[in-house]
Parts: structure tokens; sequence; C-alpha cells
């Protein structure tokens, strides 16, 4: 097999995978304010929480139970088939949530989309063939006869098969806590986070234990095992210390956006900057998880976004302490060795003339994904979708990304505030998950390179550019030109 061989077939795995982990996350994401309103609730009322009350407490055990899983499940229908996915997705999952006496939320993750993906090739099999007048009549009776059958059978197969799943994997972080073994964790979690899995890592596969874990203990350490902030906020301090150039400059910037705002994505190009630094992050997130180990601390629900309030905020009392050190202790970890790597090559990256540029990090990061580095930041030039536009107006711009909450909202801010600079009116600028994108509702698309051919996908007849960085991108300032360009035609300034 040739070495190009083999590139493909890593790239190709590499996407297989940041897809899936994309769709667990999407089912996640858009539900989270539901978790962090049971986590409020859970904080306030239980008997060792802040303001104990016997009658609210009732609300915990139905929220996690029913409503969360119920929510994952209709999300993972609506991805795969809109609404009448999302409603077979929820009463299948009944099915799993009774068959079983453990929050089901791997079960939803599994019979929302399941349901939703039969449905749609039931449906598939009559379209087209049914006689005027008999369409309600048999889709409403279809998925209904389709999504008591699906109930039934999750009960009696999946139910049991994913209650030994999570019984199993329960039983395997126990045994890695019991063996002092937690913290080997951070060496999947740190380089998954870096290459933009931090989401599917997250929401897709430690959220479901840790709530699993939470209603049992009032509390998880797996939620904290990749939203600590402090690994992120320990590498931006070092190159605001010693970096270079721009990488230097936009650091303390990028401390605020990741440290208080949670935005993890935000130190993700400053690794793939400078690879070694992943050893840094690794380091860093190992000492966290041993911290809270040693003092059996942990957050009563999710921490999204991971800033540094919404932690403390799913802090219980018993676990301040610890949580704290944790966050101190990975910052200084990461701190120490990311100092360490970056004054150990300043003169070499000074003789090569890099001067911390992000521009060139971008490109070691095309190289290390196997992409062609020619293509800077992966980047769709915005004059060349203009020209193949033609002179389409421009009145909607999307920033669109997995979850549409996170890097997609800061990059939309971003955009919004330099075009408002401009004095360029008339022109909305939004953002959304992919899985959203509406093919007639976009003029411009602005996405990670990563994702760039997913949003073509839902909007081919957009104008679409990608970028490596969502923060700090050059092109945000030819969309600002070309807006301009178009502003007697399109829009008034």
């Amino acid at each position: 097999m040739t070495t190009t061989s083999k590139q493909t077939q890593r790239r190709g795995a590499r996407v297989y995978v940041q897809r899936f982990g994309t769709f667990l996350s999407g089912m996640v994401m858009p539900n989270i304010p539901a978790f962090i309103a049971w986590g409020l609730i859970t904080a306030l009322f239980i008997p060792t929480g802040w303001t104990p009350n016997a009658t609210l407490e009732t609300l915990v055990g139905p929220m996690i139970v029913y409503l969360l899983p119920l929510l994952i499940a209709n999300t993972g229908g609506r991805m795969v088939y809109d609404t009448r996915g999302g409603v077979i997705g929820t009463i299948a999952t009944m099915g799993v949530i009774v068959g079983s006496e453990i929050p089901m939320f791997i079960g939803a993750m599994i019979v929302g989309p399941l349901s939703a993906y039969l449905l749609k090739k039931v449906d598939s099999i009559w379209d087209g063939k049914i006689k005027p007048g008999f369409e309600m009549l048999v889709n409403n009776f279809s998925a209904g006869i389709l999504g008591a059958v699906l109930a039934i059978g999750a009960f009696f197969g999946i139910a049991p098969l994913v209650t030994w799943i999570s019984s199993g994997l329960e039983a395997a972080v126990d045994w890695l806590v019991l063996a002092g073994l937690l913290p080997l964790a951070s060496i999947l979690i740190e380089p998954g986070k870096v290459l933009f899995l931090n989401n599917a890592i997250n929401h897709g596969v430690l959220t479901p234990l840790g709530i699993q874990q939470a209603q049992e203990t009032g509390k998880s350490i797996l939620f904290l095992l990749e939203a600590n902030p402090g690994p992120g906020l320990g590498i931006l301090l070092a190159y605001s210390f010693f970096g270079l150039g721009i990488a230097r400059a936009s650091a303390p910037a990028a401390i605020v956006i990741q440290f208080l705002g949670g935005i993890h994505e935000i130190y993700f190009p400053y690794v793939l900057m400078k690879p070694l630094l992943i050893l840094a992050a690794i380091g860093g997130g190992m000492t966290g998880v041993a911290i809270n180990v040693a003092f059996q601390s942990g957050l009563r629900a999710p921490a999204s976004p991971g800033s540094i309030f919404a932690v403390l905020f799913q802090t219980p009392p018993d676990s301040y302490v610890g949580v704290i050190l944790s966050v101190v202790g990975a910052a200084t970890v990461s701190f120490l060795i990311a100092g360490v790597i970056l004054r150990a090559s300043r003169k070499r990256d000074l003789a090569l003339g890099n001067g911390g540029d992000l521009s060139a990090a971008v490109a070691q990061t095309e190289a290390i994904k196997g992409k062609s580095s020619t293509l800077l930041e992966g980047l769709v030039g915005v004059e060349a979708e203009a020209a193949a536009a033609g002179d389409r107006p421009i009145k909607h711009i999307v920033f669109a990304c997995d979850a549409g909450m996170g890097s997609s909202a800061m990059g939309a801010t971003v955009l919004r505030n330099k075009i408002k600079k401009a004095g360029i009116e008339g022109v909305t600028v939004t953002n959304m998950a992919i899985a959203n994108l509406d093919p007639g509702e976009a003029d411009l698309v602005i996405t990670h390179e990563d994702l760039t051919a997913r949003a073509r996908r839902q909007t081919p007849g957009a104008m679409h550019v990608s970028v490596a960085n969502f923060m700090n991108s050059p092109k945000y300032e030819e969309v600002v030109q070309l807006l301009e360009s178009k502003a007697g035609k399109d829009v008034t300034k």
C-alpha cells in the first residue's frame, strides 16, 4: 500500500470519527439548558443542596429519568428525519426508559435516531403511492404502529443491553478511580479535544456516564475530565509570557474567551501551531484529574460551556477545594511544560521567521491533518465564491458548527462587530448547527474547514467560506470588503 493511500485512509477514518462524534454531541448540545436547569434544581433542593426542599426535590428524579433522555431522543430523531423522526424517537425511547432502572441517556442516543431512520425507510415504501385524502391517515397510523413496535422492542431488547453496557463502563471507571489510573484518560482526551472532538468526547461519552454516576452519588468526576479549563489556561498563559508575534499578542484575549467564556476551541490553534504542546495539555489534564481523584471531588451536572463560572456553579459544597485546586494545578503544570517548550524553540522560531504567526500554525495544521499546505487555512476564496454566485445579494450570513452554540457563536459576534464598524446595514449574522441549515435561508455560510463539505451539502446554493480559526480569520475582512462592494446594489450603508 502506497503512502498516499495510507494517508487517504487515515483522513477518511478521521472524518468518519469526527462525523460520528459530531452526531452524538449534536443530540446533547442543544439540550444543555435542560441539563443546567436540572443541575440548578438539584443543587438547590436535594437534602445536601444549598436550600433543601422536600417538595421541590421531587422534580429531580422525573427530570433525569424522563425529561432529559426524551429531549435527547427527540433531537436525535429530528436530526435524521425532522419532526416525524423526533416524535417516533421519543415514543420508542419510552421503551428503554421504562425497561431500565438507570437514566437512559445512552439508550436515547441509540433509539432516537435509529427509530427515525426506520420510519424514514418505511415512509419511502409508499411514498407517492397514497391516494389523495388518505395521506394523514396513513402517515399517522404507520408512525403510531411502528412507534409502538419499537417501544416494545426497546423495552425487551435495547434496555437490558444498554443497562449491561452502562454497568460495565461504570465498573471500568470505578476501577480506574480505585486503582488511581483515571488520570491516564487524559492521554486520549486532550489530543482528541485539540482535533475538535471535544464536544463528542464530553457530551457524547462523558456526560451520559456522568449523569448516571451523579444520580447515585450526587456528583461525578467525569464532568471534569474534559471540561476543566485549567490545561487550556496554562497553555495560553505560556504564550502570553513566552510566545512570539501575533500568538503572544492574541493570547491574553484568548484567555478571557477560554477561561471565562468557556469556549475551549480558542486555544486549539495555539496547540496545533506547535504540536509538542499537546504534552502540556496532557500533563495539565492528568494533574487536574489526579487532584480530583485525591479529593474525591466532582460536579453535580455538566459544566457547559467549560467556563470557570459554569464549573464552580455546578460544584457541590464538599468539592470546592478539590475542584479549585484541580483547575489551578492543571493550569500550573500545563503552563510550566508549555513554557519550557516555547522557550526551548524560541530561537529556532525567530531564525525561521515564524514569529509565532497563527498563519504558520494553520499551514502546520494542514500538514498534520494530511491536507495540502497550499490551501492556507483550508479556505475557499471569498472572491472566487462571490464570482461563482454572481450578483446574488448577501442579506443573511450564517456561522455553522457542530452544535451551533460555541465556536460559531463566537465567530458570528466577531464578524457582526466588523460589519457594524464598517457601517454596513441590512445584513444579519446568525449562528446555528450544520444539521439545521436551511437550503434557502443563508446567502453566505461560514464554517470551520473540516465542516465546509457538510455545509455545502446542506446549502448548495449559498456562498461558502471556510476558516481555521473562528476568532481571527483574515477572511472576515474579505467578507466585509465584499459587502462594501455590493453596498450600492444589495445593502444600504
